[in-house]
């Protein structure tokens, strides 16, 4: 289901309730996705320092585009190429993504007034035709009932926005609707990812949806829908951005406490602004 603003409350819980996902078209201004793609500008510009201190490269690509410069400058040094980017993410302005006004109203209709920006957030770079960056058939659950218990119970939201158009071609995510009602299913470890047993995939797969967004569009996705990331055929890295919500009434079942985006009982401990996150670390 797609989802024009002003957002529909009723509509949007109906179809995440029944299908498992909503996308939000055109949710996010065009200043909010210029301030993370600068952001990790300056984080790609630390993998550049690193080469070359490393005498991996030469040439920095300093200004090759947005779209191409960190494929470029791992060309010749796959084996040191980052899948993601997570602890790093502190940067100001990632502040206006991850504590959007607009986007956690949507996440205290779907979980209730306390809201946590769950310590899993994430930036992926999707390189061209290269399986560390390929991911899986699996849901996100699956991965937390590797380390814990009752994972069923964790009421999660999963946020993905695009920074670039994500297209079948570069890669983008297909969703099998309604498989976030099945709860966790058998997953299988591969080299990179898990990912789910053939025999709870296969029936389905002639029932899978590609998820293709543009900038501005945010998708929404229950955390036990069956998802995964199609190849990227391009010569172009298709970069996205990925976080979750979480009813911060809840434990995190991980180490890590992560932060308050909206609370009532607890509003001091709310990230307040851009200089709060920046000087904040993934905790």
């Amino acid at each position: 289901m797609s989802s024009a603003r002003p957002v529909d409350e009723d509509a949007l819980k109906q179809a995440f309730d029944r299908d498992g996902y909503v996308i939000l078209k055109a949710f996010l201004a065009s200043t909010v996705i210029e301030g993370v793609r600068e952001e990790l500008d300056v984080l790609v510009d630390r993998q550049a320092e690193r080469l070359l201190a490393l005498e991996r490269i030469t040439d920095p690509f300093r200004h090759a585009p947005f779209e191409t410069r960190i494929a470029r400058l791992f060309e010749y040094c796959m084996e040191l190429a980052p899948t993601s980017f997570r602890p790093e993410l502190h940067g100001p302005r990632l502040f206006d993504l991850f504590f959007h006004p607009r986007l956690l109203d949507v996440a205290e209709l779907l979980l209730g007034p306390e809201v946590r920006l769950y310590p899993n957030y994430t930036a992926r770079p999707k390189f061209p035709d290269w399986k560390g960056t390929l991911v899986l058939w699996h849901q996100d659950g699956g991965y937390t009932a590797q380390a814990a218990d009752g994972v069923e119970t964790l009421r999660m939201l999963n946020v993905w926005a695009p920074l670039v158009p994500a297209t079948e071609e570069n890669g983008c995510m297909q969703f099998v609707p309604g498989t976030h009602r099945l709860g966790i299913v058998p997953h299988e470890k591969r080299e990179y990812y898990l990912e789910i047993s053939q025999e709870e995939l296969d029936p389905r797969l002639g029932q899978a949806v590609s998820i293709e967004v543009d900038p501005g569009d945010v998708v929404l996705f229950h955390n036990l829908m069956f998802h995964c990331g199609l190849p990227n055929r391009t010569r172009k890295v298709r970069w996205s951005m990925d976080w979750r919500y979480q009813d911060a009434t809840q434990p995190t079942m991980r180490a890590q406490l992560g932060h308050m985006a909206r609370s009532g009982k607890a509003p001091e401990n709310v990230v307040r602004d851009r200089k709060d996150w920046a000087e904040r670390k993934f905790q």
